[in-house]
């Protein structure tokens, strides 16, 4: 068994043949050696032309003519009057027809899943960056439980500035920051207890692990600072 109108097609263009040098040939009409080709058998003038045409068209492409009249009959052709055979359509052309369907279907898939995945990577990035997070219901690790307590001592500039001089434990303990504490610029150092110089007490605000407190005096002040307070040095 082998495909009619293939086998046909190949033979033509193998010689480099159009249709309408095949119909000046073969006294045929174009449109019914295209549909020779396409097995398309019905839409010939009428029944009985059907194995006349293709026996003329096999022989004028150097095919054997009555093997493809066999063929024809052992595939399209049912009852016993060969005046007058019955064709049935082709079933090549409708299972080519399925195939492009069906890799039609498929494409059309695999767009529509393309399309979802960009819209989910979107919609994901845009909750990702907005400011309406849901808070995180992962268990608190160590170091996050560490990081939400205030530092030993935060010193904001709130009338003006001052210098600042800090140390580890006393007067001859590291030095932790020495400089200008400045508005909008405040100075936090973390610690267990801290020796403290400050210039001008009166422009500064002084917070003792996150707690406000107040140290008196517009005159240069030395405080020592430790988790419950302060005291003089």
């Amino acid at each position: 068994m082998f495909e009619i109108g293939n086998s046909l097609r190949e033979a033509r263009e193998r010689r480099r043949l159009d249709f309408a040098q095949a119909e000046l040939a073969t006294k045929i009409r174009g449109k019914y050696l295209r549909a020779l080709e396409d097995e398309e058998f019905e839409l010939l003038p009428a029944q009985t032309y059907v194995k006349g045409f293709l026996r003329t068209y096999a022989e004028y492409l150097g095919l054997d003519g009555q093997l493809y009249v066999d063929e024809f009959n052992s595939r399209f052709v049912s009852g016993a009057d060969d005046h007058e055979p019955r064709v049935r359509r082709s079933a090549a052309r409708p299972q080519r027809r399925n195939r492009r369907m069906e890799a039609g279907v498929v494409l059309v898939a695999l767009a529509a899943i393309a399309v979802l995945t960009v819209v989910v990577i979107s919609a994901w990035k845009a909750a990702d960056g907005g400011g309406s997070k849901a808070p995180a219901t992962v268990p608190r690790t160590t170091a996050s439980r560490s990081q939400v307590v205030p530092p030993l001592l935060e010193v904001a500039a709130t009338q003006g500035a001052s210098q600042l001089i800090a140390r580890n434990d006393s007067a001859t303990g590291a030095v932790r920051f020495e400089g200008t504490v400045e508005r909008g610029h405040p100075v936090a150092i973390r610690g267990r207890r801290l020796w403290l110089q400050i210039s001008s007490p009166e422009n500064v605000t002084i917070r003792v692990r996150g707690k406000l407190v107040h140290v008196p005096g517009r005159q240069p002040r030395v405080i020592v600072v430790t988790p419950t307070g302060w005291r003089p040095a």
